[in-house]
C-alpha cells in the first residue's frame, strides 16, 4: 500500500478547504494553516458554475450547496440608459452537457463551512487556525513551513505545499513568483439590500447593466436566513474618501440613479473594493504550488475567479494522488503549470476583461455593436450554446484534458 503523502494547504478560504477535502478523500494527509480565527461573512464570490457544481458533487457537497444557495437558471444583459433588456441567456441550453444547467449563488462563507465540516471527519486531516505562515524552505524531499501560532513559533513539514492564501499570498512571495498585471484605477462599491428587484423590475437573479457613465451588476444570493439578499456592485468615479462614498446619502443617490423609486432603500452592507487583473508568472516552483487568488485575480464580471480556483485545486489533487500511487513524476507535476496558468489567461482573464469593457463602453457606436452582438448570440441556438459553454467554464474543463 502506498504511503500517504503529506500536504500543507496555506489558506482556509473556499479554494483551500475544498481542495483539502478533495485531497483527503484521495488518501493524502492534509493540514490547513489559516491565519484567521474564522472566515467572515462579508460579501465575496458567490456564483458557482455548472463545471464547478459537477466537481462539488463528486466531493459529496452538492446537496448542501443547493440547500444553502440560490439557483439562477438564466442571466440578463441590460442597457441602463434606455432601460431595455438587451439579451437573456438561459442555461437550459446546457441540459445535455451537464447535470447542473444553472448557476448556484452560494456565498463563500457557506462553502467554507460546508467543506470544513466534511474535511474534519476525514482521517489524517486537520485545520489549524490562528496559524500565520511566515516563510518556507524547500528541500529535495520535503518542504518546511514556519509559522506563528498562539503557542509561539512552529515548524511543519510536508511533501508538498499549496498556497491558497489570497492576493497578498505569503507563499507566492516565498517562491519568488511575480504577480504581473494591473490594478484598476477606480474603486468599486458593493452593497446589499432586501429590496426585491425581480418582483418590482422583472430582473433575473443575475444582471449586468451597461452604462457609459456608471455600469452596475445586480444579483441575488440566498442570504444567511435563505430569504434572499440582493447585491449591487458599481464603480466609484470620484476621488472622495471611502467614508464619503459609503455614506448613506451617497449610496441612496447611487441606487436611486440606477433604480428610481419613491422610498429610500434599506442598505444592509456597504464596502469599497479594488479589483485587479493579475496572474502569477509561475503556479509551481519545486514542491510548492499556487491556486485561487494566490495564483490569479480578476474583476468579478462573470463570476469566474472562485470557480477557476476550485478547478486549480482539484486538478492538483488528482496530480498528487497520482504521485502517491505511482511515484513523483516531474512531468505530471509540471502539467499543473501547463494547464492551469494557460487556461486562466485564456478564459478567466480574457472574459472578465471583456465583460467589464462591455458594461463600461462609452462610445455610442461600439455600445450599439456590443448590444447587437449579444442579441445575435442569444438568438442563435448554436452560438448561444457555445457562449454558455464558455461562460460556465465547461469549455475550459474540456480543454484542460487536451493539455498533456
Amino acid at each position: 500500500m502506498s504511503q500517504a503523502l503529506r500536504v500543507i494547504v496555506v489558506g482556509g478560504g473556499p479554494v483551500g478547504l475544498v481542495t483539502a477535502l478533495a485531497m483527503a478523500k484521495k488518501g493524502l494527509q492534509v493540514t490547513v494553516l489559516e491565519m484567521e480565527a474564522c472566515y467572515d461573512d462579508r460579501p465575496r464570490a458567490a456564483s458557482t458554475h455548472a463545471s464547478t457544481l459537477e466537481m462539488l458533487a463528486g466531493l459529496g457537497l452538492i446537496d448542501e450547496v443547493l440547500r444553502q444557495g440560490l439557483v439562477s437558471p438564466r442571466f440578463q444583459h441590460w442597457d441602463r440608459v434606455s432601460g431595455e433588456m438587451v439579451a437573456e441567456f438561459d442555461y437550459a441550453r446546457l441540459k445535455d452537457d451537464t447535470p447542473y444547467p444553472y448557476v448556484v449563488q452560494c456565498e463563500s462563507h457557506k462553502l467554507v463551512a460546508i467543506a470544513e465540516a466534511r474535511l474534519l471527519v476525514q482521517p489524517g486531516a486537520q485545520v489549524l487556525r490562528l496559524h500565520t505562515v511566515t516563510g518556507l524552505r524547500q528541500f529535495d524531499d520535503c518542504v518546511e513551513v514556519m509559522c506563528d501560532t498562539p503557542g509561539g513559533s512552529a515548524r511543519f513539514s510536508a511533501d508538498f505545499v499549496l498556497g491558497t492564501d489570497g492576493a497578498r499570498s505569503i507563499v507566492r512571495g516565498a517562491i519568488g513568483a511575480d504577480f504581473s498585471g494591473y490594478t484598476f484605477d477606480e474603486r468599486f462599491i458593493g452593497m446589499t439590500t432586501r429590496f426585491d428587484f425581480e418582483k418590482h423590475y422583472g430582473y433575473s437573479n443575475r444582471n449586468y447593466f451597461s452604462d457609459p457613465e456608471r455600469w452596475c451588476a445586480v444579483f441575488k444570493v440566498a442570504g444567511n436566513d435563505l430569504k434572499g439578499l440582493w447585491r449591487v456592485i458599481s464603480p466609484a468615479t470620484t476621488t472622495e474618501p471611502d467614508e464619503v462614498v459609503l455614506s448613506e446619502a451617497s449610496l441612496q443617490q447611487r441606487l436611486q440613479r440606477f433604480f428610481p423609486r419613491a422610498l429610500p432603500y434599506a442598505i444592509e452592507y456597504r464596502g469599497a473594493y479594488r479589483f485587479h487583473q493579475r496572474v502569477a508568472e509561475s503556479f509551481r516552483v519545486g514542491r510548492v504550488f499556487l491556486a485561487g487568488d494566490a495564483a490569479h485575480i480578476n474583476n468579478p464580471a462573470g463570476g469566474l475567479g472562485l470557480n477557476s480556483g476550485i478547478h486549480d485545486g482539484l486538478e492538483l489533487a488528482e496530480i498528487l494522488e497520482h504521485s502517491m500511487l505511482h511515484g513523483v513524476d516531474e512531468t505530471m507535476l509540471e502539467r499543473y503549470q501547463r494547464r492551469r496558468r494557460s487556461l486562466n489567461i485564456e478564459f478567466v482573464q480574457q472574459d472578465t476583461v471583456t465583460n467589464k469593457r462591455r458594461m463600461e463602453e462609452s462610445d455610442p457606436q461600439v455600445r450599439r455593436r456590443n448590444h447587437d452582438e449579444l442579441r445575435r448570440i442569444s438568438n442563435d441556438p448554436v452560438a448561444c450554446h457555445q457562449f454558455l459553454l464558455r461562460a460556465s467554464l465547461i469549455e475550459s474543463t474540456r480543454k484542460a484534458r487536451l493539455i498533456a
